[in-house]
């Protein structure tokens, strides 16, 4: 098992010598478990092929099923997935937070098509937590694409981690880094809407419902 970094309960501007870590190891093409606010996650550089390759290995996924990206803001997000205007308003009220939106993928597109299992739509989200945005904003500030694998931190079909010492107990292959942030504020994984067209689709309903989205956009 990698290194594990414990950061709960401590300030941002007090650990950036850590989340300078971590980014190293992303660019570096590492894998690395984060904190999110419902369940912990693992990930990598999307861009690189042996990452995304090596994390399907990790946690023994059915590489028909695409993983969903953690970005650092809209503007990254843009560069890759197309928005209509229902997405555009659930991204203004939600991101960053607990909704995770699956979008056209933009063609011609920077991501290897394994890390969407060779899909033409992509899951997408802003997350809340503060250690991870923070080392999203800091892939960005660097040059490099602003954005992350973010699957869960889980043998697939088991349940997953919601702490550092959680993940280190619960998967036995190698990550390179821990970052642990202390427990899950939630249990609950986000909600999925499906904005591919005018018509949504509610694909996982989590802390979010689906009465108070629907309510929102009418």
């Amino acid at each position: 098992m990698g290194f594990l970094i414990k950061l709960a309960g401590k300030n941002i501007k007090d650990i950036k010598l850590y989340l300078d870590i971590a980014v190293d190891n992303i660019i570096e093409g590492k894998v690395i478990a984060f904190p999110t606010n419902s369940v912990y996650g693992i990930g990598g550089n999307p861009l690189d092929l042996n990452v995304i390759n090596r994390i399907y290995d990790i946690k023994f996924r059915d590489r028909t099923k695409g993983f969903l990206l953690l970005i650092s803001d809209f503007e990254e997000a843009t560069k890759i997935a197309e928005f209509n205007d229902i997405a555009q308003k659930l991204v203004n009220h939600y991101w960053p937070g607990q909704l995770t939106l699956i979008l056209k993928k933009k063609e011609p597109n920077i991501l290897p098509p394994e890390v969407t299992a060779f899909q033409n739509t992509i899951g997408l989200r802003v997350p809340e937590n503060e250690i991870l945005l923070n080392i999203l904003k800091i892939l960005k500030e660097r040059k490099h694409f602003g954005g992350l694998i973010g699957t869960s931190a889980n043998y697939s079909g088991e349940t997953p981690s919601i702490s550092g010492e959680e993940v280190t107990k619960k998967i036995l292959s190698p990550i390179d880094l821990i970052i642990d942030g202390g427990k899950s504020k939630s249990r609950l994984a986000t909600t999925i809407v499906d904005c591919t067209s005018q018509m949504i689709k509610f694909l996982r309903i989590g802390k979010i419902s689906e009465e108070e989205i629907m309510e929102f956009l009418s």
